[in-house]
């Protein structure tokens, strides 16, 4: 994951925790409204925060597109994959599961010429096998994941930074199944972002005006 402070995924690296207890937990835009500060570094991560980040997701295909785009953040910025998401929802068929698992090797050396989306073989190739996972797990995507799902009761809302974790018991479980079943790329720090994009966790930190 970046280290790059000034996005979400600085939250979720260990090396960022010395920066996370100093920085801002929150910014207040021009609008009046205060939010998560790492929304203030860029338009499409304000509406990203705003619109998106934390809402809760049941729908299969917007979890897998979740679970693909994830897969392809590892190592990158989120903004990276958020500027590039248009053209990895065209590419890959608007993550219609039954479409990419039909997707082949002549497709995959297509993508690999593709600069819009990130060209990385492994990653590619993981989002169709994982889309052939889907397919055939005989239940419901969001009925697996949101299986994980800790209740709000065991959580507390996030003060700072500081306070919001990498990887809990919960990612890590999910992680551990999503693999005994075949998906790749998905790691506990991987699952850990995808639970709070999906609103699995609520992590928009005390004062936010998303926060619940």
């Amino acid at each position: 994951m970046t280290t790059d402070p000034t996005t979400i995924e600085a939250v979720n690296t260990a090396d960022a925790s010395d920066a996370a207890a100093v920085r801002p937990a929150l910014v207040t835009g021009a609008d009046g409204r205060a939010r998560c500060a790492w929304s203030a570094s860029d338009d499409e991560y304000r509406r990203y925060h705003d619109e998106e980040w934390g809402r809760q997701l049941r729908d299969d295909r917007a979890l897998f597109e979740k679970l693909c785009l994830e897969g392809f953040q590892a190592g990158l910025s989120w903004i990276t994959i958020l500027k590039r998401r248009p053209a990895f929802r065209e590419v890959f068929h608007g993550f219609e599961v039954e479409r990419v698992a039909d997707m082949t090797e002549a497709d995959v050396e297509r993508l690999l010429g593709d600069a819009r989306i990130i060209r990385h073989r492994g990653k590619i190739e993981a989002a169709i096998g994982n889309a052939r996972v889907t397919r055939e797990l005989g239940e419901s995507l969001a009925e697996l994941m949101w299986g994980f799902a800790p209740t709000a009761d065991d959580r507390i809302r996030p003060a700072a930074f500081a306070d919001i974790p990498a990887v809990t018991a919960e990612s890590t479980a999910l992680s551990k199944e999503l693999r005994r079943r075949g998906y790749r790329f998905v790691g506990p720090t991987t699952m850990y972002a995808l639970m709070q994009s999906a609103g699995m966790v609520d992590d928009h930190v005390e004062g936010c005006w998303r926060a619940a």
